[in-house]
């Protein structure tokens, strides 16, 4: 049996190995899994973070800088090792103008090997104002990128309106590792339907989504259910102080970073509930349906690819209380649907989102890429 060819991994939105959860720790890491399965060996080649939250041009400027710093020393590194142990790849997860990859374009081109990157997303409105520079950043990586894995529908209009032809784009929907989590056992029993909310608890789009799910509550008192909420966060004490009218139907548990602990919870819920404001597409929405757990979400971003409306959920209008309390409402009014939503999200996921088939989807891309030097010919 050959040896697994090297693959350098990056992730300039946040490390794997960063110490605070979130979507895109997540993904990175399951990204990981995903390539180690497909027959290659990821490596980490950088914790270099190019996150800049506020666009503030100065904090732009620094990061390119270490970036170039950091190309420079990673080339050096690999070209001083044996050409075996050098990588084959370059892969890197998440680009965006908010957080570019500086690093991998130039230690692709050094070391004449593909360019890969897995959710690309252009955003054309940033090509002027705060983020100028580091949209301009993902911008470069992206056109030099010979495969575009697309996680979302969303992502991939945008992708192909600005398609290098040396460039490839394929379909990798978010998915799952079930291996990493409790099996099922489906224990469903309580009278009283169980809603649940799994969010970091934070300024901005995760405060936002609260208030929605707050507000729409606020329209379902009249109905019989019950909430958990998992998450911490700087503005906990906003988020405790909206939901105080629903003390007595309702459990703050803070933080869960026990899968077995969190699994209880996904498993017992009947219907998972987030506006989901502006998310990306949202791990944890795949994390409940998992479970066999119905979801409510706002249709925002990628949502769409990762809960099927009518399916496996209910999409409501992006930012719309009332819409999200009509479809609460309807949900609970309505146990056998809810139950059947349940049971197909718990088949979506065992069945159309898991890592067997994004490795197959990955080796089936990178295997070709990798055979040979010389990335956009072969791609071409």
């Amino acid at each position: 049996m050959s040896a697994k060819k090297p693959v350098a991994f990056y992730a300039p939105l946040k490390s794997p190995n960063h110490p605070l959860p979130s979507g895109d720790r997540t993904m990175a890491r399951l990204l990981m899994k995903a390539l180690d399965a497909a027959g290659f060996a990821p490596q980490l080649a950088s914790e270099l973070r190019t996150l800049d939250r506020s666009g503030d041009r100065q904090v732009q400027e620094n990061l390119q800088q270490q970036s170039l710093t950091e190309a420079a020393r990673l080339i050096d590194h690999y070209k001083n090792l044996p050409e075996k142990l050098r990588p084959h790849l370059w892969f890197t997860y998440h680009v965006y103008y908010k957080a570019p990859d500086w690093i991998g374009p130039l230690v692709s081109e050094a070391l004449n090997i593909p360019y890969v990157i897995a959710e690309g997303s252009r955003a054309a409105k940033r090509a002027q104002g705060p983020w100028a520079l580091a949209h301009a950043g993902a911008e470069e990586a992206l056109d030099h990128a010979d495969a575009i894995f697309v996680m979302t529908a969303k992502d991939r209009i945008a992708l192909e309106q600005v398609h290098p032809a040396h460039q490839v784009l394929i379909d990798l929907p978010p998915f799952l590792d079930a291996s990493e989590w409790p099996v099922p056992t489906s224990p469903r029993n309580a009278s009283t339907p169980r809603l649940l909310s799994v969010a970091m608890m934070r300024e901005g789009d995760k405060l936002a989504s609260y208030r929605i799910l707050a507000s729409a509550l606020e329209k379902v008192t009249h109905l019989s259910w019950s909430l958990d909420i998992v998450g911490n966060g700087e503005a906990r004490a906003e988020v405790e102080r909206l939901f105080a009218p629903f003390l007595d139907r309702m459990r703050f548990h803070g933080q869960i970073e026990s899968r077995s602990d969190l699994a209880a919870l996904y498993e017992a819920a009947d219907l998972f509930v987030w506006p989901a404001v502006n998310e990306a597409y949202g791990m944890v929405l795949l994390e409940a349906q998992l479970f066999g757990c119905a979801v409510i979400a706002g249709d925002f971003g990628g949502v769409s690819s990762v809960v099927e409306h009518g399916r496996t959920g209910l999409l409501t209008l992006p930012g719309d209380a009332t819409a999200f309390a009509d479809a609460m409402r309807d949900l609970l009014e309505h146990p056998e649907r809810l139950r059947q939503l349940g049971d197909e999200a718990r088949r979506f996921m065992t069945r159309e989102r898991t890592i067997a088939g994004a490795a197959t989807r990955l080796r089936e891309v990178l295997a070709p890429l990798t055979s040979r030097r010389g990335a956009r010919a072969c791609a071409s």
